[in-house]
């Protein structure tokens, strides 16, 4: 397998960081990962921005209840600055293919966009 670059490392360690519960509970550190221009089209189909998506996922008392399971998580550098990330995720059934554009900002790689794709395995 060959080894992945800084950029997409970083970009992969960030999007694990988001889906760790204790994260998503933390409007701080849920922000902190968030660039200002965030914006999401999620698989519910509905279109969140930065501020509407910290609010729904830090008000809820136990997110992540339901087990996650991430899988064929992989990284492309789009240009310097800017990765792209695939993957799929699996909560108890409910399965969803993804896909996020990572921005640096400074020294921190932020989360730019995000898309969730719901698909059947049938």
């Amino acid at each position: 397998m060959p080894e992945l670059d800084a950029a997409i490392e970083a970009a992969i360690e960030g999007e694990l960081r988001l889906l760790d519960p204790a994260v998503r509970r933390s409007a701080e550190l849920l922000g902190a990962l968030l660039h200002p221009d965030y914006f999401e089209f999620g698989a519910s189909g509905r279109r969140w921005d930065r501020a509407s998506i910290i609010a729904e996922l830090s008000s809820k008392a136990e997110p992540g209840v339901r087990p996650l399971t991430v899988s064929r998580m992989k990284g492309v550098r789009l240009a310097p600055g800017l990765v792209h990330l695939t993957f799929d995720t699996d909560r108890n059934g409910a399965c969803a293919h993804r896909s996020s554009l990572w921005r640096q900002s400074d020294e921190d790689w932020l989360l730019y966009f995000h898309q969730g794709t719901p698909y059947s395995r049938e």
